[in-house]
């Protein structure tokens, strides 16, 4: 990270940006598909969209399918740099098991999945 971002005027950052920079996405388009399907909170707001603001000290919650992840944002960033880099950007509170969502989980790659295997 080259700077402080609140010195250069940036209080808040998108969140499929962050998720991105912070290398909790692959890419910026699953990152708003995450946001969209409601498995990201900031707060305790649902973030339904990839624009939803995200600040220093928030708490992002993940739903993932078989683990929630509480991850405190430490920094915004300024760019999607290696791992180690895209580490300092939060610090994980806690990650707890998640039984029931496994059965419930819908995959985001359901179309993306089918025309791999049409290829195959």
């Amino acid at each position: 990270m080259k700077g402080d971002p609140l010195q250069n005027g940036v209080s808040s950052l998108r969140l499929d940006k962050w998720l991105w920079f912070a290398r909790l996405a692959r890419t910026r388009s699953l990152a708003a598909k995450l946001c969209a399907s409601g498995c990201i909170a900031v707060g305790s707001h649902v973030a339904a969209k990839p624009h939803h603001p995200v600040h220093i000290g928030d708490a992002v919650t993940m739903e993932m399918p078989r683990l929630r992840r509480v991850l405190i944002v430490r920094a915004l960033g300024e760019r999607r740099g290696p791992a180690v880099e895209a580490r300092q950007l939060y610090d994980e509170e806690a990650s707890l098991p998640r039984e029931d969502a496994a059965r419930n989980w819908v995959s985001l790659f359901a179309e993306e999945d089918e025309v791999l295997t049409d290829q195959r």
